[in-house]
């Protein structure tokens, strides 16, 4: 796999934003029409499937995305991915975390970076419905890390739920990802973007559970860091910011996956940095590390202005391709 991002798009700010905002808007094949499920959770809680409704065989491939931070069936990664299996005739279903399908869910929790026991529980009901068809998971950004936490978590036993993983453009080592998106420029432009959705949210579950948290420091919070101090690690078992990163972080049980895993990493994303990345050393050796200089921030925008965002879908696909036939 290789990607050269164009000349006309250097940086990985330039790449993570246009092809957010831009890029993804220029694809000749309409956007996905989706079908919603509604699964209870033994909580008394609920998790929203979105299943793209294009025709597939009844034996064709599932693929299953997990979302990032504050993403949804809206996101352009998730519109490119969904597009790309339509193209190749594989069932697509993105999974929302809870909160993230438009309506607040019930119980006195949200999502978070490390959530494998979630992820155990959507794709075993997905293995036990489609036991016909090959399946395969993807995440993106944070979907990514607890999606690979998953795989770490479970060794082996993993594959008898999948056929394969692969990561986005994920936050393998959260604290080494927290702290990098609350300085410099990161703080000043992608920081509130996440905010001005998670703040209000916090509010919502306020509303239902009052007292549960801390609602004046949430709201007052600069960054991901004091956010989730007062909001996402309390309300997930964690004792602060600090604990929670370090025990939701997928890269310490890379080297315990047991099936074929792909994760896809720029070395000019924003968002995660470099250094922080996991080497060969550090995974089992199933699991494939692509990590080209440029890219961006689950950007890799291709082509002449105004460019597209196929390349990093299809070559997704392409690994699939070639690990499963």
């Amino acid at each position: 796999m290789q990607y050269q991002s164009p000349w006309w798009l250097p940086g990985g700010h330039a790449q993570t934003i246009w092809s957010a905002k831009v890029a993804h808007s220029h694809w000749p094949q309409a956007a996905p029409r989706w079908q919603r499920e509604r699964w209870d959770t033994p909580d008394g809680d609920f998790i929203d499937i979105d299943h793209s409704e294009h025709t597939v065989d009844d034996h064709a491939p599932l693929v299953v995305m997990f979302h990032g931070l504050e993403g949804n069936a809206e996101s352009h990664y998730v519109q490119a991915m969904a597009k790309v299996a339509q193209q190749r005739g594989w069932a697509f279903a993105l999974v929302h975390f809870r909160g993230c399908s438009g309506e607040i869910n019930r119980a006195p929790r949200a999502y978070h970076s490390g959530d494998h026991e979630e992820i155990d529980a959507v794709l075993t009901r997905f293995a036990q419905q489609h036991p016909q068809r090959s399946r395969r998971a993807v995440g993106i950004s944070l979907g990514g890390n607890a999606l690979m936490r998953w795989a770490g978590e479970h060794g082996s036993a993993a594959a008898r739920v999948v056929d394969s993983v692969v990561s986005v453009c994920s936050p393998l080592d959260l604290t080494a990802s927290g702290h990098a998106i609350g300085r410099g420029f990161n703080r000043w432009v992608y920081t509130p973007r996440f905010l001005r959705t998670m703040k209000p949210k916090a509010v919502q579950k306020w509303q239902q559970f009052p007292g549960l948290f801390d609602l004046e420091a949430a709201l007052r919070a600069k960054d991901l860091f004091e956010f989730d101090n007062v909001f996402t690690a309390p309300l997930h078992g964690f004792k602060d910011t600090d604990d929670y990163w370090t025990r939701a972080s997928a890269k310490p049980v890379m080297r315990h996956i047991g099936l074929p895993a792909l994760t896809i990493n720029a070395l000019n994303d924003p968002f995660v940095p470099a250094s922080s990345l996991p080497q060969v050393g550090d995974v089992s050796p199933d699991v494939t590390l692509w990590q080209p200089p440029q890219g961006g921030h689950v950007g890799f925008a291709r082509g002449a202005w105004p460019g597209d965002v196929r390349a990093l879908p299809e070559a997704v696909a392409q690994w699939w391709e070639q690990t499963h036939g």
